[in-house]
C-alpha cells in the first residue's frame, strides 16, 4: 500500500529546497531574470542539483546517486512549484534521468547518468513538451527524426523544454532497424536550436532542427520505446507534484491577502462568499495531495497501478492549478493584475504545465480505457 504521507527524511529534504529558493530565487529575482535571454540561474542550479543533491535523487549509488527515489524527487518539484523556480529539473534530473535510469546496464548511459547525478551535466529529452503517455508510434514519437546507416540524425523536434541549459539531447529516432534513442552534444555540428515564444517565461521553449547531426546511440527498438515511454509517463506522474505545490502556494498567498487587505471597513477574508470559494479550493488541493502522492508513490515502486494512478493525478492536479492561479490573480484585485506581483507567474507555468505532457482531457481518456470505462466527455 503506498503511503501518502511525508517521511522525516522527505520533510527535511522539503526544507532545505524551500530554504535554498527563499534565499537565492525569491520573485523579484525570477521576475526580473525572466527579461533576460538567460532565464536560468545557473549558480542556483549547481547549488540545487550538486551541492543540495537534488539531481542524483533517483539515481542508484552505484551509478553515483543518492538511491533515493522518485517520490523524493517529487517533494523537489513541490517547492520548485511553490517558487516557480526556473530550474531544468523536470527536463534533465526527471525525462532525460528517468530514459537514462530504464537504460541501465549501458555503458554510455550510465556514464551519462553518473554525470547528471553529479550535476556535472544537464540534459533534456528531445520531445515535444506536449507528448502524452502511449502516444503511439508515428503521431511524433519518436519518428520526427530519422537515423541513416551512419548513425547521424536528420529532423526537426518542436517545443523541447530545458534545451537552453542541457549539454545533452536525448533524441528518439526511427532508423532502418527500428527506433533508438540518441544522445547528442549540444555543441554538434549541424545542430540548430531556436526559441519560441514560450507562455510561461519560466520554462522556455525550443525547436531544434538536425540535419545529418552526429549522435551516439543508447539504445536500439529492444529498449528505446520502453524507455522513452517510461520517463514520459514518470514526467507526467510528477508534474502533478509541480503543479500541487504551485497551488498550494497560490492557496496561501490568496488567504495571507484577504487577511490583511481591508474595504468597507472589514478584511476582505471576512466576507463569507470568498471564504466559501477558498474552502473549496482548500479541498481540491488536499484531494490534488493525495492524487499527486499515490502517482509518485506507484512509479517508486514500480506498480502495475502506475498508469492509473498517474492518468488521474495530471488529469485533477492539471486544472486544479489552473484554477488556484486564476483564483490568486482575481482574488488580489489590481495588485493581482501587475507585472510587479507574481500571480502572473504561477498563472502561466499553470497554464503551461496543463498541456505539458498530456491534456487533462488526455489523461481521462487514457484513464478510461485502462479501468474500461466510456470516454467522458472533452470539457470545453
Amino acid at each position: 500500500m503506498t503511503d501518502l504521507l511525508y517521511s522525516e527524511i522527505e520533510e527535511e529534504l522539503r526544507s532545505s529546497v524551500r530554504a535554498l529558493l527563499a534565499d537565492r530565487s525569491p520573485h523579484q529575482a525570477v521576475l526580473a531574470r525572466c527579461e533576460t535571454a538567460e532565464p536560468y540561474d545557473r549558480k542556483l542550479w549547481r547549488t540545487l542539483a550538486r551541492d543540495l543533491g537534488a539531481a542524483s535523487l533517483a539515481v542508484p549509488e552505484e551509478t553515483g546517486g543518492a538511491g533515493a527515489s522518485v517520490r523524493e524527487v517529487a517533494v523537489v518539484l513541490e517547492e520548485l512549484g511553490r517558487a516557480a523556480a526556473p530550474t531544468p529539473y523536470l527536463g534533465s534530473s526527471v525525462l532525460a534521468g528517468t530514459a537514462l535510469l530504464a537504460l541501465s546496464g549501458d555503458e554510455g548511459a550510465d556514464e551519462l547518468l553518473a554525470a547528471l547525478a553529479s550535476g556535472e551535466r544537464t540534459a533534456t529529452l528531445a520531445v515535444p513538451l506536449s507528448t502524452a503517455p502511449g502516444t503511439p508510434r508515428g503521431a511524433g514519437f519518436p519518428a520526427a527524426v530519422r537515423a541513416d546507416s551512419a548513425g547521424t540524425l536528420t529532423g526537426t523536434v518542436t517545443s523541447v523544454a530545458d534545451v537552453g541549459t542541457a549539454d545533452v539531447l536525448l533524441v528518439p529516432a526511427e532508423g532502418r532497424d527500428g527506433p533508438g534513442l540518441y544522445a547528442v552534444e549540444i555543441s554538434a555540428a549541424a545542430l540548430t536550436v531556436a526559441p519560441r515564444t514560450s507562455l510561461d517565461l519560466t520554462r522556455p521553449l525550443f525547436d531544434i532542427a538536425l540535419t545529418g547531426t552526429a549522435a551516439r546511440r543508447l539504445a536500439g527498438p529492444d529498449r528505446a520505446p520502453a524507455a522513452l515511454e517510461r520517463a514520459v509517463l514518470t514526467g507526467a506522474g510528477l508534474l502533478a507534484s509541480e503543479q500541487l505545490g504551485l497551488a498550494e502556494w497560490c492557496l496561501e498567498s490568496t488567504v495571507a491577502y484577504l487577511r490583511e487587505r481591508r474595504q468597507f471597513g472589514r478584511t476582505l477574508g471576512s466576507f463569507q462568499a470568498l471564504k466559501h470559494r477558498l474552502a473549496d479550493l482548500w479541498l481540491d488541493v488536499v484531494g490534488a495531495r493525495a492524487a499527486a502522492r499515490y502517482a509518485a508513490g506507484t512509479l517508486a515502486d514500480g506498480d502495475p497501478d502506475a498508469p492509473v494512478a498517474v492518468a488521474v493525478a495530471a488529469s485533477h492536479c492539471g486544472d486544479l492549478a489552473v484554477r488556484a492561479a486564476e483564483e490568486c490573480v482575481q482574488l488580489h484585485g489590481g495588485i493581482g493584475m501587475t507585472w510587479e506581483h507574481p500571480a502572473h507567474l504561477y498563472l502561466k507555468r499553470a497554464k503551461a504545465d496543463q498541456i505539458a505532457l498530456g491534456t487533462p482531457d488526455r489523461h481521462r481518456t487514457a484513464l478510461a480505457g485502462l479501468v474500461d470505462l466510456p470516454e467522458p466527455a472533452p470539457t470545453a
